[in-house]
C-alpha cells in the first residue's frame, strides 16, 4: 500500500481522518477495477497487484480537480475555483498521473489551456460518476442524520389507535421524507426480526432493549344501574352474563386473569371490535371488560345508557416498546421512542384523572 499523503499543512493525516482515507481507498478499490476499461489497453497492461497500487493512490480530491481543470482549461482557474493553490493543483495532478502511469493532461504552456489527453478522457469520463456517487452518497447519510430515512415498527390494536397515530404524525410533521412502515405483529409469538421498533404488551425474549410506556387497566362496563357506583369486585362477575371479543390472544389472557380471580363470566356473544360490544352493552344482553384505551376512544363515558367502573382487583397489560440491542439505532427510530414516551405519560395522566 502507498504511504500516506501528506495534507495541505504538511502533516500527514492521524485519527479519524487516516480511518476515513482508508475507507474511501477501499470504496475507490472496488469502484475503479469495475471501472477502468480495455479500450484503450491501459487495464490489460497492468498486473493486478499494479491496478491494486493504482486505485490506492486514486484520491477523490484527485479526480475532483482533474475535473475542475477539464472544466477551467487551466491549472490556475481550477486552483482559484477549488481554493488551492496553483502547486497544490500540480502537485495533485502530478500524484495521480504518477499512480495511472501516463499524463491525463497535455500542457503546451504559456496562457493556453491544457488538452486533456486519451488517458485523462478514460479517467475523467469514470472519475466524474464516482464524483457523482460520493455526492449522493454524503446527501444520502446527511438526510439520514437529519431523520428522512425508513422505519419499520411492529404494533397491535390498542397501540394503533391512540400512542401510534401521535407517532407518526410527529415524525411525518418533523420529517416530511420519512419513510415510514408499520404491521401487526402476532401476539402470540412476537419477534423483532428487522423492525425499528415493536410495541408489546408486555417483554419479549431476545436481544433486545426496551422502555416501559404504561399500565393499562381493564374496566367494566355494565348499563346504568346494573352495578353500584364505584369500584365492583371481579367476584360478582362469576357467572354474570357477559359480551366479549371471541378467544384471541389477549381475550384469553383477560379471562385467565378473571378466572384467577375467582371470576367466569357467562359469556353469552363473542364479537370482534370494541364498538359493537358496546353496542351490545347498551342492549342489555350483559356487561363487558374493556382495556382502558378502548373506551378512552369512545363516548361511553358520557353515556347515561352505561356505567363505566374500576374492578377490584383490576386486570391491567403492561405496554412496552422495544428495539433490538445491537443494532446501530437510526435518528428516526430514537426520535420516534421519544414520542411514545410521550404519548404514553400523557395517555397515563389521563387515565389517572379518568379513574
Amino acid at each position: 500500500m502507498a504511504a500516506p499523503k501528506r495534507g495541505r499543512d504538511g502533516r500527514f493525516p492521524t485519527g479519524a481522518a487516516a480511518a476515513v482515507g482508508c475507507c474511501r481507498s477501499s470504496c475507490q478499490r472496488r469502484y475503479v477495477r469495475q471501472c477502468i476499461k480495455k479500450s484503450d489497453g491501459f487495464r490489460s497492461s497492468r498486473s493486478p497487484l499494479a491496478m491494486l497500487r493504482l486505485v490506492v493512490d486514486v484520491e477523490l480530491r484527485h479526480l475532483r480537480t482533474m475535473a475542475a481543470i477539464a472544466e477551467e482549461g487551466t491549472f490556475g482557474r481550477a486552483a482559484a475555483r477549488l481554493g488551492y493553490t496553483q502547486s497544490s493543483v500540480s502537485q495533485q495532478i502530478a500524484a495521480l498521473e504518477r499512480a495511472l502511469g501516463g499524463a491525463v493532461f497535455d500542457r503546451p504552456g504559456g496562457p493556453r489551456p491544457v488538452r486533456i489527453t486519451p488517458l485523462g478522457e478514460v479517467v475523467l469520463t469514470h472519475g466524474r460518476d464516482l464524483l457523482t456517487k460520493a455526492e449522493a452518497l454524503a446527501d444520502a447519510v446527511d438526510r439520514f442524520r437529519a431523520g428522512n430515512g425508513r422505519i419499520d415498527i411492529g404494533t397491535f390494536q390498542s397501540v394503533s389507535n391512540l400512542i401510534l397515530p401521535a407517532v407518526v404524525r410527529q415524525l411525518l410533521d418533523e420529517h416530511p421524507g420519512c419513510d415510514i412502515r408499520l404491521s401487526e405483529v402476532k401476539p402470540e409469538d412476537p419477534k423483532i426480526g428487522d423492525l425499528d421498533l415493536l410495541f408489546h404488551d408486555g417483554r419479549i425474549e431476545g436481544d433486545v432493549e426496551h422502555v416501559k410506556l404504561l399500565d393499562e387497566p381493564y374496566l367494566l362496563v355494565a348499563g346504568a344501574g346494573a352495578f353500584p357506583d364505584g369500584p365492583v369486585p371481579v367476584k360478582l362477575l362469576d357467572d354474570a352474563p357477559m359480551v366479549a371479543w371471541p378467544p384471541t390472544y389477549h381475550q384469553r389472557w383477560l379471562e385467565r386473569a378473571l378466572a384467577s380471580y375467582g371470576a367466569q363470566p357467562r359469556i353469552v356473544f363473542r364479537t370482534a371490535g370494541h364498538e359493537t360490544i358496546l353496542s351490545m352493552v347498551r342492549a342489555g344482553i350483559g356487561s363487558a371488560v374493556l382495556p382502558w384505551l378502548a373506551l378512552h376512544g369512545s363516548d361511553a363515558s358520557s353515556d347515561d345508557r352505561l356505567s363505566i367502573h374500576q374492578l377490584r382487583p383490576s386486570p391491567a397489560r403492561e405496554m412496552y416498546l422495544h428495539w433490538p440491542a445491537e443494532r446501530t439505532q437510526s435518528p428516526l427510530a430514537a426520535r420516534a421512542i421519544d414520542i411514545a414516551v410521550e404519548a404514553a405519560n400523557e395517555l397515563a395522566n389521563q387515565m389517572r384523572l379518568s379513574l
